[in-house]
């Protein structure tokens, strides 16, 4: 398909964000465990590695499984990310007032797509980039309620979405289009989650917009924000329910002119997860993005399941159904930096498709046994997935098919 000039006017709507604080299973090692100072012994490392493959049998002609990030070069084995973090967690179960932080740097080709302007954006021009993924300050606040509040301030993954970077923390190797097309994925700013009663958490938060800083690193002048609500232990314990949305100017001034600092971009995203008993978990996302400036709109639901065959292999199911109204939104970018670029308008090469509904099944499974010998993480999760649009378009394999079809997985091994 033919590049159309005019989707310089993407400004990324695209991301991909954490709506649960989630457990991942690392191995951690405590820097200062023989230390006196009980705040150092909390302070730990850890690392990790993901690589991965998705085999296109059509064997597109521009090499790209269109509408994929993490895995867009089709038939080719890459690095995803290559990851260490220090960190000292708070546990805001805990009455008292507590500090803590994360510093996590990332290697990789994920790396592409989680940078922020004037930070990491500049640091290389290749496939597998460097940057700091997180980099924060947390304090859990005993004031407001009985619960306290608690804080993140720094660069953060963004907080909205039901799939999230860290591969332990998520079901398949690929994306959902949601998870790419209709949430942010990183911040410089400040996060808030205040513990109103024990079923009942108000989310807020302030940064400078999806993946800008400030100063000639953002592409306009207005901030965004969060605000939203969790809804904990429903139904017995088995109901959590998460909502957020986030409002705010996303587009570049170089684009939309001085409108860019007051068109909004409304993002809204509600996900309810919901275990059925200790085998089954479901769980349902509901996404809708309206951009004022771009005249243009997505709209979403998705649906997973798991279901744990045995204590080390799962099974696990997605199924999507995406609207992309304008044809703004799903594109594949071409170069390593095309997708930092669209922030401001700056050499955006993408492969495009016209206004579009897409529909999304992915089946696979995830083999993570205990393996020993100092490795606390390692999972292979292969998967089939198989794309089509639902409206007669052809957005697939460089223009050519109606559905798409790939197969593969990666690994993870982590110490």
């Amino acid at each position: 398909m033919p590049l159309r000039n005019r989707f310089v006017i993407l400004t990324c709507f695209t991301g991909l964000a954490v709506t649960m604080p989630s457990q991942s299973a690392h191995a951690q090692i405590a820097v200062f465990k023989d230390s006196s100072n009980s705040w150092l012994q909390g302070i730990t490392l850890q690392g990790e590695a993901e690589g991965g493959i998705m085999a296109n049998p059509a064997r597109p002609d521009n090499g790209i499984n269109f509408g994929n990030f993490l895995s867009d070069h089709a038939n080719q084995l890459q690095l995803n990310q290559l990851s260490l973090t220090l960190s000292k967690n708070i546990d805001s179960s805990k009455p008292e007032t507590q500090f803590g932080f994360t510093i996590q740097a990332l290697y990789g080709s994920d790396g592409r797509y989680y940078e922020l302007l004037g930070i990491s954006n500049k640091i290389t021009s290749k496939r597998y980039q460097i940057l700091p993924i997180q980099a924060h300050v947390d304090a859990h606040l005993n004031m407001l309620t009985s619960g306290g509040l608690d804080m993140q301030a720094g660069i953060l993954e963004a907080p909205m979405g039901v799939e999230v970077l860290e591969p332990t923390a998520r079901p398949f190797y690929t994306l959902a289009y949601t998870a790419q097309y209709s949430v942010p994925f990183e911040h410089l700013g400040a996060m808030f989650h205040l513990h109103i009663t024990p079923h009942l958490d108000f989310n807020f938060g302030v940064d400078p917009g999806n993946q800008t800083t400030f100063g000639k690193n953002d592409n306009n002048n207005a901030a965004a924000g969060y605000f939203g609500f969790n809804l904990n232990g429903l139904a017995n314990g088995k109901l959590n329910i998460v909502e957020l949305s986030r409002v705010g100017p996303e587009n570049a001034v170089a684009i939309l002119g001085k409108r860019a600092n007051t068109a909004q971009r409304y993002w809204n995203d509600i996900a309810a997860y919901y275990t059925l008993n200790s085998k089954i978990t479901l769980t349902g996302e509901f996404n809708f993005l309206h951009d004022v400036g771009l005249r243009a709109e997505n709209y979403s639901f998705v649906t997973y399941a798991s279901y744990k065959l045995t204590p080390h292999w799962t099974l696990n199911y997605r199924g999507e159904i995406f609207r992309d109204n304008s044809g703004l939104s799903v594109v594949s970018f071409l170069k390593n930096q095309a997708y930092m670029n669209a922030f401001l308008s700056s050499d955006v090469s993408v492969e495009a498709a016209p206004p579009t509904t897409y529909g999304g099944l992915t089946l696979g499974a995830t083999y993570s046994p205990d393996i020993g010998h100092g490795v606390r993480i390692f999972a292979l999760r292969p998967e089939i997935r198989f794309d089509r649009s639902l409206n007669g378009t052809s957005p697939f394999n460089n223009g050519r098919n109606i559905g798409m079809f790939t197969f593969g997985g990666d690994a993870t091994i982590g110490f």
